[in-house]
């Protein structure tokens, strides 16, 4: 019989601490989906500073690829007009020496333009650099700093 008793005690004894076992089980998946959720969303805080920056990036990088699109565009069409009014001064001059100069004229004038877009291009592409090293190699900085201070 007191075996018996003694079974019983350790059998309610092993009920009782299985019973705290799952409780603080339960407890610690909890407060580790807690810990996760924070983890995930401090990760997505960083990621989207992340992505943030690329578009800064992108935006910049299109904006600079629209300059020189439009300055090569404008270019051509400067060229256009340029060899069309040259092409009919020639055409309809009737004096060699004002046509000899016409030509100079317009040499001079295709050597100066092109010098004027290229330096527009390269005004643009340092504006770029520029911008890049400023604002963007700043918040670059910031978020590495936020990334190596997150644990």
């Amino acid at each position: 019989m007191l075996l018996l008793i003694v079974s019983l005690m350790c059998l309610a004894g092993s009920a009782i601490l299985l019973f705290a076992a799952f409780r603080l089980s339960n407890g610690n998946r909890r407060d580790l989906r807690i810990l996760n959720a924070h983890r995930i969303g401090a990760l997505s805080a960083i990621q989207k500073s992340r992505m943030d920056l690329m578009e800064v990036r992108n935006r910049a990088r299109l904006l600079e690829e629209t300059v020189s699109g439009g300055a090569t565009a404008v270019e051509k069409v400067h060229k256009a007009i340029a060899n069309t009014t040259f092409g009919l001064i020639d055409l309809f001059s009737r004096d060699d020496e004002f046509r000899d100069s016409a030509r100079r004229i317009k040499q001079s004038h295709h050597q100066k333009s092109e010098q004027v877009y290229k330096a527009v291009r390269s005004s643009n592409r340092a504006l770029h650099i520029l911008a890049d090293t400023l604002i963007i190699g700043k918040a670059e900085k910031r978020i590495v700093s936020k990334t190596k201070k997150a644990p």
